[in-house]
Protein backbone atom coordinates (compact mmCIF):
# COMPACT_ATOMS: atom_id res chain seq x y z
CA UNK A 1 0.00 0.00 0.00
CA UNK A 2 0.90 3.39 -0.87
CA UNK A 3 -0.64 5.31 1.71
CA UNK A 4 -2.62 3.02 3.39
CA UNK A 5 -5.99 5.71 2.99
CA UNK A 6 -9.14 4.16 3.35
CA UNK A 7 -9.98 5.02 -0.52
CA UNK A 8 -6.77 3.13 -1.43
CA UNK A 9 -8.28 -0.17 0.62
CA UNK A 10 -11.47 0.44 -1.51
CA UNK A 11 -10.11 0.61 -4.79
CA UNK A 12 -7.78 -2.14 -3.92
CA UNK A 13 -10.19 -4.53 -2.64
CA UNK A 14 -12.14 -3.90 -6.17
CA UNK A 15 -15.15 -2.58 -4.54
CA UNK A 16 -16.78 0.20 -6.55
CA UNK A 17 -15.21 3.30 -4.75
CA UNK A 18 -17.56 6.50 -4.43
CA UNK A 19 -15.95 9.96 -3.62
CA UNK A 20 -17.90 13.08 -2.72
CA UNK A 21 -17.25 16.81 -2.56
CA UNK A 22 -17.15 19.49 -0.09
CA UNK A 23 -16.55 23.20 -0.96
CA UNK A 24 -14.98 24.78 2.04
CA UNK A 25 -16.68 28.58 3.27
CA UNK A 26 -15.33 31.90 2.49
CA UNK A 27 -15.11 32.84 5.55
CA UNK A 28 -13.89 31.16 8.58
CA UNK A 29 -17.18 28.70 9.64
CA UNK A 30 -15.17 25.71 10.79
CA UNK A 31 -18.86 25.00 11.97
CA UNK A 32 -19.92 24.37 8.75
CA UNK A 33 -17.13 22.10 7.29
CA UNK A 34 -17.73 19.99 10.54
CA UNK A 35 -21.94 20.01 9.40
CA UNK A 36 -21.35 18.62 5.87
CA UNK A 37 -18.46 16.21 6.65
CA UNK A 38 -21.49 15.16 9.41
CA UNK A 39 -23.84 14.73 6.17
CA UNK A 40 -21.39 12.73 4.65
CA UNK A 41 -19.99 10.37 6.93
CA UNK A 42 -20.97 6.94 6.24
CA UNK A 43 -21.93 7.49 2.46
CA UNK A 44 -18.84 8.13 0.53
CA UNK A 45 -15.32 6.63 0.84
CA UNK A 46 -13.21 9.86 0.66
CA UNK A 47 -14.38 13.34 0.47
CA UNK A 48 -12.79 16.13 -2.10
CA UNK A 49 -12.10 19.21 -0.40
CA UNK A 50 -12.23 21.76 -3.48
CA UNK A 51 -8.64 24.19 -3.23
CA UNK A 52 -10.05 28.13 -3.82
CA UNK A 53 -12.92 27.02 -6.36
CA UNK A 54 -14.00 28.73 -9.42
CA UNK A 55 -10.95 31.05 -8.25
CA UNK A 56 -12.55 32.68 -5.47
CA UNK A 57 -10.90 32.69 -1.90
CA UNK A 58 -12.47 30.25 0.45
CA UNK A 59 -10.95 28.62 3.18
CA UNK A 60 -7.46 26.70 2.26
CA UNK A 61 -7.97 23.02 1.27
CA UNK A 62 -5.51 21.92 4.03
CA UNK A 63 -7.08 23.30 6.78
CA UNK A 64 -10.50 22.07 5.54
CA UNK A 65 -9.20 18.74 5.08
CA UNK A 66 -7.94 18.65 8.55
CA UNK A 67 -11.24 19.47 10.69
CA UNK A 68 -13.34 16.61 7.86
CA UNK A 69 -10.03 14.34 9.13
CA UNK A 70 -11.35 15.19 12.73
CA UNK A 71 -14.84 14.20 11.82
CA UNK A 72 -13.77 10.85 11.10
CA UNK A 73 -14.07 11.17 7.45
CA UNK A 74 -11.01 10.71 4.71
CA UNK A 75 -10.19 13.78 2.54
CA UNK A 76 -8.65 14.18 -0.54
CA UNK A 77 -7.05 17.29 -0.44
CA UNK A 78 -7.18 19.08 -3.78
CA UNK A 79 -4.23 21.24 -4.73
CA UNK A 80 -3.99 23.35 -7.68
CA UNK A 81 -0.79 25.11 -9.57
CA UNK A 82 -2.74 28.24 -10.11
CA UNK A 83 -1.84 29.92 -6.54
CA UNK A 84 1.60 28.07 -5.71
CA UNK A 85 5.05 27.85 -7.42
CA UNK A 86 6.70 24.74 -6.61
CA UNK A 87 8.57 25.25 -3.31
CA UNK A 88 4.78 25.70 -1.95
CA UNK A 89 3.64 22.90 -3.81
CA UNK A 90 5.99 20.44 -2.45
CA UNK A 91 5.65 21.72 1.53
CA UNK A 92 1.80 21.92 1.34
CA UNK A 93 2.71 17.92 0.43
CA UNK A 94 4.65 17.33 3.29
CA UNK A 95 2.29 19.15 5.38
CA UNK A 96 -0.51 17.42 4.42
CA UNK A 97 1.00 14.34 4.81
CA UNK A 98 2.48 15.70 8.52
CA UNK A 99 -1.32 15.99 9.45
CA UNK A 100 -2.60 12.94 8.05
CA UNK A 101 -4.11 13.93 5.34
CA UNK A 102 -3.60 11.00 3.01
CA UNK A 103 -4.98 11.92 -0.72
CA UNK A 104 -4.15 14.35 -2.64
CA UNK A 105 -5.52 15.46 -6.02
CA UNK A 106 -3.32 17.31 -8.28
CA UNK A 107 -5.13 20.12 -10.67
CA UNK A 108 -4.66 22.96 -12.88
CA UNK A 109 -7.38 24.99 -10.78
CA UNK A 110 -9.49 27.27 -12.47
CA UNK A 111 -8.11 30.53 -14.39
CA UNK A 112 -7.73 33.57 -12.08
CA UNK A 113 -9.47 35.15 -14.42
CA UNK A 114 -12.93 33.73 -14.02
CA UNK A 115 -13.20 34.28 -9.99
CA UNK A 116 -13.65 37.33 -8.05
CA UNK A 117 -10.60 38.55 -8.29
CA UNK A 118 -9.51 38.50 -12.02
CA UNK A 119 -6.62 40.38 -11.76
CA UNK A 120 -4.85 38.32 -9.61
CA UNK A 121 -1.40 37.08 -11.08
CA UNK A 122 -1.28 32.99 -11.27
CA UNK A 123 2.01 31.16 -10.59
CA UNK A 124 1.22 27.66 -12.97
CA UNK A 125 5.17 27.59 -12.24
CA UNK A 126 4.72 23.95 -12.79
CA UNK A 127 1.42 22.28 -14.77
CA UNK A 128 -0.74 19.29 -13.11
CA UNK A 129 1.15 16.72 -14.55
CA UNK A 130 5.05 17.49 -13.25
CA UNK A 131 2.75 18.15 -9.82
CA UNK A 132 1.79 14.69 -10.25
CA UNK A 133 5.51 13.83 -10.93
CA UNK A 134 6.69 15.84 -8.01
CA UNK A 135 4.29 13.90 -5.52
CA UNK A 136 4.99 10.56 -6.50
CA UNK A 137 8.57 11.60 -6.69
CA UNK A 138 8.50 12.87 -3.19
CA UNK A 139 6.98 9.53 -1.71
CA UNK A 140 8.46 6.94 -4.39
CA UNK A 141 11.92 7.95 -4.09
CA UNK A 142 12.05 10.39 -1.34
CA UNK A 143 13.15 13.07 -2.65
CA UNK A 144 11.82 16.79 -3.94
CA UNK A 145 12.12 18.14 -7.34
CA UNK A 146 15.59 19.78 -7.14
CA UNK A 147 17.55 15.91 -5.71
CA UNK A 148 17.44 17.36 -2.14
CA UNK A 149 16.40 13.85 -0.12
CA UNK A 150 13.47 14.04 2.53
CA UNK A 151 15.45 14.42 5.73
CA UNK A 152 16.67 15.98 8.14
CA UNK A 153 20.44 15.48 8.18
CA UNK A 154 22.65 13.80 6.50
CA UNK A 155 22.80 10.86 9.07
CA UNK A 156 18.83 10.96 9.66
CA UNK A 157 15.93 8.65 8.36
CA UNK A 158 14.09 9.08 5.37
CA UNK A 159 11.11 10.17 6.14
CA UNK A 160 8.87 10.38 2.88
CA UNK A 161 5.28 11.41 2.06
CA UNK A 162 2.82 8.58 2.28
CA UNK A 163 0.46 10.23 0.20
CA UNK A 164 -2.71 8.14 -2.99
CA UNK A 165 -1.92 10.47 -5.84
CA UNK A 166 -5.18 11.84 -8.09
CA UNK A 167 -5.21 13.70 -11.14
CA UNK A 168 -8.48 14.90 -13.10
CA UNK A 169 -8.87 13.98 -16.73
CA UNK A 170 -11.50 15.96 -19.06
CA UNK A 171 -13.28 13.22 -21.48
CA UNK A 172 -15.11 15.84 -23.54
CA UNK A 173 -12.24 18.61 -24.45
CA UNK A 174 -11.14 18.49 -27.88
CA UNK A 175 -9.41 17.12 -29.42
CA UNK A 176 -10.16 13.32 -27.94
CA UNK A 177 -6.12 12.19 -29.05
CA UNK A 178 -4.75 15.10 -27.20
CA UNK A 179 -6.94 14.29 -23.92
CA UNK A 180 -5.73 10.66 -24.02
CA UNK A 181 -2.02 11.73 -24.05
CA UNK A 182 -2.71 14.02 -21.22
CA UNK A 183 -3.77 10.90 -19.20
CA UNK A 184 -1.57 8.41 -20.32
CA UNK A 185 1.12 11.38 -19.04
CA UNK A 186 -0.27 11.96 -15.66
CA UNK A 187 -0.71 8.15 -15.66
CA UNK A 188 3.44 7.68 -16.39
CA UNK A 189 3.81 10.52 -14.05
CA UNK A 190 2.49 8.23 -11.01
CA UNK A 191 -1.52 9.13 -10.55
CA UNK A 192 -2.94 6.37 -8.30
CA UNK A 193 -6.49 7.59 -9.06
CA UNK A 194 -7.95 9.86 -12.28
CA UNK A 195 -11.36 11.72 -11.62
CA UNK A 196 -13.07 12.84 -14.40
CA UNK A 197 -14.85 15.99 -15.45
CA UNK A 198 -18.45 15.87 -14.93
CA UNK A 199 -20.53 13.41 -17.18
CA UNK A 200 -23.99 14.40 -18.79
CA UNK A 201 -23.13 13.14 -23.03
CA UNK A 202 -22.99 9.04 -21.62
CA UNK A 203 -21.90 8.51 -25.20
CA UNK A 204 -19.05 10.70 -25.36
CA UNK A 205 -17.89 9.22 -22.32
CA UNK A 206 -18.26 5.93 -23.59
CA UNK A 207 -16.15 6.95 -26.86
CA UNK A 208 -12.72 8.31 -24.35
CA UNK A 209 -13.28 5.42 -21.89
CA UNK A 210 -13.00 2.68 -24.88
CA UNK A 211 -10.08 4.81 -26.23
CA UNK A 212 -8.26 4.56 -22.53
CA UNK A 213 -9.25 0.67 -22.40
CA UNK A 214 -7.96 0.08 -25.42
CA UNK A 215 -4.73 1.91 -24.53
CA UNK A 216 -4.70 -0.81 -21.08
CA UNK A 217 -4.56 2.44 -18.87
CA UNK A 218 -7.32 1.35 -17.17
CA UNK A 219 -5.16 -1.34 -15.87
CA UNK A 220 -2.53 1.29 -14.35
CA UNK A 221 -4.61 3.63 -12.58
CA UNK A 222 -8.31 3.70 -10.81
CA UNK A 223 -10.94 5.54 -13.17
CA UNK A 224 -13.54 7.38 -10.96
CA UNK A 225 -16.52 8.99 -13.27
CA UNK A 226 -17.39 12.61 -12.61
CA UNK A 227 -21.61 12.89 -11.69
CA UNK A 228 -23.56 16.10 -10.97
CA UNK A 229 -27.18 16.37 -9.49
CA UNK A 230 -28.37 19.63 -10.43
CA UNK A 231 -31.00 21.75 -9.50
CA UNK A 232 -32.60 22.93 -12.62
CA UNK A 233 -32.47 23.29 -16.11
CA UNK A 234 -31.02 26.86 -15.92
CA UNK A 235 -27.56 24.59 -14.46
CA UNK A 236 -27.04 22.63 -17.19
CA UNK A 237 -27.51 25.62 -19.83
CA UNK A 238 -24.95 27.89 -17.77
CA UNK A 239 -22.14 25.20 -17.59
CA UNK A 240 -23.04 24.10 -21.67
CA UNK A 241 -22.43 27.40 -22.60
CA UNK A 242 -19.61 28.84 -20.02
CA UNK A 243 -17.88 25.43 -18.51
CA UNK A 244 -15.07 24.95 -20.87
CA UNK A 245 -14.83 21.29 -21.76
CA UNK A 246 -18.48 20.26 -20.71
CA UNK A 247 -20.09 18.62 -22.91
CA UNK A 248 -24.36 18.30 -22.32
CA UNK A 249 -26.97 16.59 -24.84
CA UNK A 250 -30.21 18.91 -25.69
CA UNK A 251 -32.53 16.50 -24.52
CA UNK A 252 -31.29 16.51 -21.20
CA UNK A 253 -31.63 20.32 -20.58
CA UNK A 254 -35.48 19.60 -22.50
CA UNK A 255 -35.97 16.86 -20.08
CA UNK A 256 -35.06 19.12 -17.38
CA UNK A 257 -36.80 22.00 -17.89
CA UNK A 258 -40.08 20.19 -18.64
CA UNK A 259 -40.20 18.14 -15.16
CA UNK A 260 -42.74 19.16 -12.44
CA UNK A 261 -39.91 18.83 -9.94
CA UNK A 262 -36.71 19.43 -11.07
CA UNK A 263 -34.47 19.05 -8.14
CA UNK A 264 -35.95 15.82 -8.15
CA UNK A 265 -35.44 15.13 -11.77
CA UNK A 266 -31.82 16.30 -11.60
CA UNK A 267 -31.19 13.90 -8.71
CA UNK A 268 -32.81 11.16 -10.95
CA UNK A 269 -30.52 11.65 -13.85
CA UNK A 270 -27.45 11.17 -12.02
CA UNK A 271 -28.67 8.08 -10.42
CA UNK A 272 -29.24 6.79 -13.83
CA UNK A 273 -25.74 7.98 -14.78
CA UNK A 274 -24.37 6.07 -11.95
CA UNK A 275 -26.16 2.71 -12.74
CA UNK A 276 -25.00 3.36 -15.98
CA UNK A 277 -21.50 3.77 -15.51
CA UNK A 278 -21.08 1.05 -12.76
CA UNK A 279 -21.52 -1.69 -16.04
CA UNK A 280 -18.50 0.13 -17.80
CA UNK A 281 -15.50 -1.86 -18.31
CA UNK A 282 -12.75 0.17 -16.92
CA UNK A 283 -14.22 2.74 -14.62
CA UNK A 284 -13.47 1.86 -10.62
CA UNK A 285 -15.54 4.04 -8.95
CA UNK A 286 -17.27 7.44 -9.00
CA UNK A 287 -17.27 10.92 -7.85
CA UNK A 288 -20.17 12.85 -6.68
CA UNK A 289 -20.02 16.77 -6.89
CA UNK A 290 -22.49 19.15 -6.47
CA UNK A 291 -22.74 23.28 -6.49
CA UNK A 292 -23.16 23.85 -2.64
CA UNK A 293 -25.63 21.24 -2.53
CA UNK A 294 -23.89 18.49 0.04
CA UNK A 295 -27.04 17.68 1.62
CA UNK A 296 -28.33 15.70 -1.47
CA UNK A 297 -25.46 13.51 -2.14
CA UNK A 298 -26.38 10.51 0.24
CA UNK A 299 -30.01 10.27 -1.12
CA UNK A 300 -28.06 10.43 -4.52
CA UNK A 301 -25.97 7.47 -2.95
CA UNK A 302 -29.04 5.28 -1.38
CA UNK A 303 -30.94 6.01 -4.72
CA UNK A 304 -28.26 4.59 -6.48
CA UNK A 305 -27.57 1.58 -3.92
CA UNK A 306 -24.01 2.12 -3.44
CA UNK A 307 -24.63 1.53 0.28
CA UNK A 308 -23.07 0.20 2.17
CA UNK A 309 -19.87 1.66 2.26
CA UNK A 310 -16.96 -1.00 2.83
CA UNK A 311 -15.16 -0.35 6.02
CA UNK A 312 -11.65 -0.04 6.38
CA UNK A 313 -11.89 -3.01 8.58
CA UNK A 314 -13.09 -4.99 5.38
CA UNK A 315 -10.89 -3.97 2.94
CA UNK A 316 -7.58 -4.08 5.15
CA UNK A 317 -7.24 -7.46 4.64
CA UNK A 318 -7.52 -7.67 0.92
CA UNK A 319 -4.91 -5.36 -0.03
CA UNK A 320 -3.07 -5.64 -2.72
CA UNK A 321 -1.09 -3.60 -4.66
CA UNK A 322 -2.68 -0.20 -6.02
CA UNK A 323 -3.15 -0.09 -9.97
Amino acid sequence: MKASSNLEKVLSSGSFAVTGELGPPKSVDGELIRKKARLLKGFVDAVNITDNQTAIVRVCSMAAAKIVLEEGVEPVMQMTCRDRNRIALQSDILGAAALGIKNILCLSGDHQTLGNQPDAKGAYDIDSIQLVRAAAHMRDQGKLLCGEELKNSKKAELLPPKIFVGAAANPFAPPLDFRILRFAKKVSAGADFVQTQTIFDIDKFKTWLSRIVDAGLHEKVAILGGVMPVKSHRALIYMKESVAGMTIPDELIKRMEQADDRKEEGVKICVELIQQLRELEGLRGVHISTVEWEKIIPEAIERARLLPRPSIAETTSSESPSP
